[in-house]
């Protein structure tokens, strides 16, 4: 199977995963449902479960464990997509292609359906120890599940993902420094991608080391990932990114295009796409799909 063929079908295991823990839409709180599962099945290039997939089967893990993870990190990303786009924010239009969910259900309900699934993903995540008891050693098991319940949170959290996006936040529209630029984009973007390969690797039983260098890998494919999608804000179009080109111009936002420009940025994709191959290599493992799919990234055009 040559590589689009494999993304593809690895993109349609992980919209199945994803199917089995939306929540049903029904009760007094159907509507708000309706707007998790609207952002939830709006399509997506399911980047961050597939890398975790990856690496748990990288390190021989194999069994049920790792999907209620997987499903757990798509959602608080979109959670964050569904805050993004608010008129607070970014005020965006479209995502992937449609309306974005403050414009499908007005803004509160988007409001509430942000923080319903960030809240709805930790609920799924810790129905992997319903999968440990099933497991032969549920004791690793239960140990395992700790360990990446903790990654999940801190990558997600103020010191992560959620502390990039209030740092963005808070300057919106403001000149920014390099170092904070990388901050923001390390956090916003590259923690859920670092915490990603951690943690099916962790659900593997891989070592501590490994899992360090995992780390590094999703810092630097993060940091090219987003410095790549403001290259393409520049560059791209409408058609083939599913979103409003131009966005951060309009809305002032420092980046690092607008600071060194497109060639630079280029230059500083590859810079970082070639030392997270390098540490890739280092790995005790192997897995051929997903270290092209972090080559692709980086030439991404969309």
């Amino acid at each position: 199977m040559n590589f689009n063929d494999e993304l593809k079908a690895r993109t349609a295991h992980v919209n199945a995963v994803l199917r089995d823990y939306l929540p049903q839409e029904k009760g007094f709180q159907k509507t708000v449902i309706e707007a998790v599962n609207y952002s939830m099945e709006a399509g997506g290039k399911r980047l961050r479960p597939m890398m975790m997939e990856c690496t748990y089967q990288m390190y021989g893990g194999r069994g049920t464990v790792i999907g209620p993870f997987m499903a757990a990190m798509e959602m608080i990303h979109n959670s964050s997509l569904i805050h993004d786009d608010l008129p607070a924010l970014d005020n965006d239009a479209m995502r992937r292609g449609r309306k974005t969910t403050h414009k499908e259900f007005g803004e509160p309900l988007a409001i509430m359906a942000g923080d319903v699934l960030l809240n709805y993903a930790y609920e799924t995540a810790f129905r992997a120890f319903d999968q440990v008891l099933k497991a032969d050693d549920p004791v690793s098991g239960y140990t395992r599940v700790a360990e990446a319940l903790r990654v999940l949170a801190f990558k997600s959290g103020i010191n992560g993902m959620l502390g990039g996006q209030s740092c963005d936040v808070e300057h919106d529209g403001q000149a920014l420094t390099e170092n904070q630029v990388e901050f923001i984009n390390k956090t916003k973007t590259g923690a859920l991608i670092e915490g990603s390969l951690m943690i099916g690797a962790i659900l593997a039983g891989a070592d501590s080391d490994q899992v360090r260098k995992l780390e590094e890998i999703g810092s630097d494919i993060g940091l090219a990932f987003q410095i790549r999608d403001d290259i393409l804000d520049v560059t791209g179009n409408e058609q083939e990114t599913g979103k409003p080109i131009g966005s951060d111009v309009r809305n002032k936002k420092t980046t690092y295009i607008s600071l060194f420009g497109v060639q630079a940025g280029r230059h500083k994709v590859e810079q970082l796409s070639e030392r997270a191959l390098g540490t890739f290599d280092s790995l005790n493992a192997e897995h051929g799909f997903l270290r092209q799919l972090l080559e692709e990234l980086a030439t991404r055009r969309k």
